[in-house]
């Protein structure tokens, strides 16, 4: 096949959803994976029969190898873009959240990304000028307080993606991730928060983290899935969406006491 393919994990809503419509809209042949099948088969409707559509929970690896092996044959062989981009998120102090979900949680937004690059190495290997491209997260720049696993399995990501890009290098393959801020996405109407103890979902952001980042933009899923195409097209390692979002890593490498000491300000007020 010499249509160019990309695979997506948590295709089925919010950033994987828009990128799945944008590459198809571009033509390529769309490998789609989610662990929503309700979800995964409306977007296939969507599609339009040029894809492969797979249930996959991205945290069992068995079934990660072998619906990768599904869709080379799907796509002739070809990976040209790897997107992982499942993810969970459970929001509260690290002393308020069930054991249970913080490894669920690293399970799935960092044992999965690993399963999904170790189960695509040889397709990307085989592709030239393929791409491994990972969601990170803007919570990667400096540990957001009440999201501290999360930040730590998005940090982890981007340290990965770091390695992969110097490692796929010799195969003239490719590595990167891009770091969303805000984002609107069901991630955050289905994200768990724990306070005292109780439960109750979150329809976005605390507000106090809201007011600090990123200048409290909310942007769409679209944009981010426009971001992986210019990654694609790109050369660069780390991608941030909106572009202001690079300013917080600057301010942790100049200072990160200071701005340490700002988040506790916060948290005070």
């Amino acid at each position: 096949m010499t249509q160019q393919a990309i695979f997506i994990t948590g295709a089925a809503s919010g950033i994987g959803r828009a990128t799945a419509l944008q590459f198809h809209h571009r033509g390529w042949f769309v490998g789609a994976t989610d662990v929503n099948p309700e979800a995964l088969n409306q977007l296939k409707a969507e599609l339009s029969g040029n894809c492969f559509t797979q249930v996959l929970d991205v945290t069992r690896k068995e079934d990660f190898d072998q619906v990768m092996s599904d869709f080379a044959v799907a796509s002739g062989g070809r990976l040209d873009i790897l997107f992982n981009n499942a993810g969970i998120a459970v929001a509260g102090f690290l002393d308020e959240v069930p054991f249970e979900k913080i490894v669920q949680t690293v399970n799935v937004n960092l044992l999965g990304v690993i399963n999904g690059i170790h189960a695509g190495l040889a397709l990307l290997k085989a592709t030239p000028n393929a791409l491994c491209f990972s969601t990170s997260s803007s919570a990667a720049s400096f540990g957001t307080p009440g999201m501290a696993i999360y930040g730590a399995t998005k940090v982890a990501v981007k340290g990965l993606t770091e390695a992969l890009s110097v490692e796929l290098a010799r195969f003239d393959a490719r590595a990167a991730d891009v770091s969303p801020g805000i984002i609107d996405t069901p991630l955050w109407q289905v994200s768990e928060r724990y306070v005292r103890g109780e439960q109750r979902t979150i329809a976005n952001i605390p507000e106090k983290n809201r007011e600090r980042s990123d200048a409290g933009r909310t942007l769409s899923a679209d944009t981010v899935a426009a971001c992986v195409w210019e990654a694609y097209n790109g050369d660069k390692l780390h991608w941030y969406v909106p572009p202001e979002v690079v300013e917080r890593d600057r301010a942790k490498a100049l200072d990160p006491e200071k701005l340490r000491d700002e988040l506790i300000a916060q948290q005070k007020r």
